[in-house]
């Protein structure tokens, strides 16, 4: 029986945690919809969790709240991939449930499990049940629903892993892509690893944990999509709260009069950044909920130098390099072939890092502050990789705008559609766009057998995918490549650039290129890349 959550306790509870799933990676790295080999939902979700079990190694705290503040910090720090920063919100939120507390009951462990949720679906832009989001949600109210019947966290934690298991047996029915595959949320089932981590450290057992490698510190997440800026006003300002209105009401209110919104709050202070083209109304909204502490408001059309939100919740990066230009870029991308075209192309900074391999906020962070550059354009180039770039964007002593690129061919067009004399809107608007007219082609081999979207594949095969859709596996390359060739066909590309793996051999090159040569008025170029996982990625545009 355990009444109350001391700091110790919650120490022991994260680092078990993080044994568990570590423990566990590869299983949930398995559950994975696709069968090439980036099912990395578990290994995201190690490393991110490790990075909170080292900072407590060395914090030493003595308070459930300090031991909460610092896992949520580091974790923050250490996200990698779309599943380690959903995570790292969980445990965010249920830091400032329980700050200042001494010590945690049941009742409050519970209410932080609950608001840790609310946390991760406010940050995702468009929440998709079936998910890691709905086995947390299930699992928080069962919690909170046991809390009033019961003052004991052991008892909450169980009734949250069954409740979490029933959904996550659902999640199978609940996202077509799952129910197609036939197999259950990775995400989810490894939060359930996380939560009987957490239980088997209350009733005393130990898990040893493995080290995965050490994970560089950095900073805070705020949810920020830069979008399509069309609004002149960069405002940015600081309120006091000052009465109890609810910041959801000038949420609202900005939502109706801008974007790319961001509103930070807690017990003292709302934190806003909006554009807009009414920074008076603006404003005198704010002031409804209390005096303005701080306020900035810059044309967007005329500076480009401003930063995004830097009061409290900054950390700035050490060694920053002191901006002498205007633009500067990052890519990110896997293999000495890629990492020469992007340089070719104008990036300042490679991080390394691709299919399995997703950077963490402050690996992209630490590139950009290196850059000496005003704006700092980031190439993703991987749609696990997005989420993890923008947290980099409000952390960085400089203006830094994510171009949400998810495959190298969309890095490449975005940055040869970028212009060192047209203005910052200009050129998002232009790379956001040029991107998205490309389309992508991967072959690589099957991690193992598996039934999708009506194809049975086998462990060993070429599995061929346009544009995120698998549209061909077989045994014979000539058979695979010859319907890629078909299906851009469809939409005759006027250039074809085709960048080779490290495994792929010069026979494998040779079948493709004279595939893709015949589709009709195509210039195709074949590169050397050198990038892990896939034997070849292909652009056509």
């Amino acid at each position: 029986m355990t009444q109350l959550l001391t700091g110790e306790r919650f120490c022991a509870m994260l680092k078990n945690a993080a044994a568990a799933i570590e423990l566990h990676k590869t299983e949930v790295n398995e559950l994975n919809v696709f069968p090439v080999p980036d099912g990395d939902t578990g290994t995201n979700m190690s490393l991110t969790l490790s990075s909170g079990a080292r900072a407590l190694d060395t914090g030493n705290p003595r308070t459930v709240s300090a031991a909460a503040e610092i896992t949520a910090s580091a974790l923050l720090r250490g996200a990698r991939g779309n599943s380690g920063v959903i995570l790292s919100l969980l445990f965010r939120g249920m830091s400032k449930r329980m700050k200042d507390a001494e010590s945690a009951d049941s009742v409050l462990f519970a209410m932080a499990l609950r608001d840790g949720v609310d946390a991760a679906y406010k940050a995702v832009m468009k929440p998709t049940e079936g998910t890691i989001l709905t086995v947390s949600r299930l699992a928080a109210d069962a919690a909170v629903e046991a809390s009033l019947e019961e003052n004991d966290i052991e008892i909450v934690l169980e009734r949250a892993i069954d409740a979490g298991k029933i959904a996550l047996a659902d999640t199978i029915n609940q996202n077509p892509v799952l129910k197609k595959a036939g197999v259950i949320d990775s995400g989810g089932k490894g939060y359930i690893y996380i939560l009987d981590g957490m239980l088997r450290a209350l009733r005393g057992e130990v898990i040893e944990r493995e080290e995965t490698g050490e994970t560089r510190a950095a900073a805070d997440f705020t949810d920020f999509d830069t979008g399509d800026i069309t609004f002149a006003y960069c405002t940015e300002f600081i309120v006091g709260r000052e009465n109890a209105r609810d910041p959801n009401a000038l949420r609202a209110f900005l939502d109706a009069r801008g974007d790319s919104i961001v509103v930070v709050d807690d017990d003292e202070i709302i934190k806003v950044h909006v554009h807009t083209n009414e920074p008076g109304d603006v404003l005198t909204e704010a002031l409804t909920f209390g005096a303005l502490l701080s306020v900035k408001i810059e044309n967007m059309r005329e500076q480009h130098t401003e930063k995004l939100i830097t009061a409290a919740e900054q950390n700035e990066a050490p060694n920053a390099a002191p901006p002498e230009r205007r633009y500067g870029a990052v890519a990110v991308c896997s293999g000495a072939g890629l990492e020469t075209a992007f340089r070719d192309l104008g990036a300042d900074k490679i991080v390394t890092g691709g299919q399995t391999m997703n950077p963490s906020t402050e690996d992209i962070l630490a590139a950009v502050e290196a850059v000496p550059a005003e704006i700092v354009f980031v190439y993703p180039n991987n749609k696990n990789i997005i989420m993890a770039a923008e947290q980099a964007v409000p952390l960085s002593t400089r203006r830094v705008v994510v171009i949400p690129t998810k495959s190298v061919p969309q890095g490449v067009s975005a940055m040869l559609a970028f212009d060192p004399e047209a203005d910052e809107e200009t050129n998002t608007n232009a790379q956001r766009e040029a991107a998205g007219g490309v389309r992508t082609a991967l072959i690589t081999h099957a991690a193992r057998d598996s039934s999708f979207d009506g194809h049975e594949i086998h462990e060993g095969e070429y599995l061929a995918l346009l544009d995120d859709s698998l549209l061909v596996s077989g045994q014979d390359l000539a058979d695979v490549t010859a319907s890629l060739a078909d299906a851009l066909s469809s939409k005759p590309p006027e250039f074809i650039t085709i960048f080779t793996g490290s495994e792929a051999s010069g026979e494998e090159s040779e079948l493709l290129r004279q595939s893709l040569q015949a589709l009709p008025g195509a210039e195709l170029i074949l590169i050397d890349g050198g990038q892990p996982v896939y034997r070849f990625i292909i652009s056509a545009e």
